[in-house]
């Protein structure tokens, strides 16, 4: 019988195998092997330290954005937008037909309005009156 184990430190070994396992069966059934992770990495010109930007995936004709930030410093300045227009390129480069994020209701969900993303979701969480807002958008040119 296998032990199973809850723990919030799980090894990096650990997530490549359920990470890649589920990758293999994605494969197994669909026959696109086309998950590719993704970063658009906004760096200092001097130190060349990543000072933010924003990572993800595309995956079976999809992007999905996992985790984007700033420093405050710099939002506001159109950086973020060109970070967020230089992502949805490289999803279309790779053939993506849509792309898919969730954002918190106090981060960024009228940022992501405003480039075109339209909300199809929305689940509370903490603190009250929170909402973790899901968004998506189409990458498809328009006809």
């Amino acid at each position: 019988m296998p032990h199973i184990v809850v723990t919030d430190a799980p090894e990096v070994t650990d997530i490549a195998v359920i990470s890649d396992g589920l990758d293999q069966f994605n494969v197994d059934i669909s026959g696109i092997a086309d998950r590719r992770p993704l970063a658009v990495l906004v760096k200092d010109p001097e130190t060349r330290k990543t000072l933010g930007g924003v990572t993800g995936r595309t995956s079976l004709g999809l992007l999905f954005l996992d985790v984007f930030f700033l420093p405050e410093a710099m939002r506001g300045s159109g950086i973020g937008s060109q970070v967020l227009q230089m992502a949805e390129a490289e999803g279309r480069r790779r053939g993506c037909r849509a792309a898919v994020l969730y954002t918190i209701s106090f981060q960024a969900p009228e940022f992501y309005k405003k480039h075109g993303w339209r909300e199809f979701g929305a689940i509370p969480c903490d603190p009250p009156g929170t909402s973790r807002i899901f968004l998506t958008k189409d990458l498809l040119p328009s006809a």
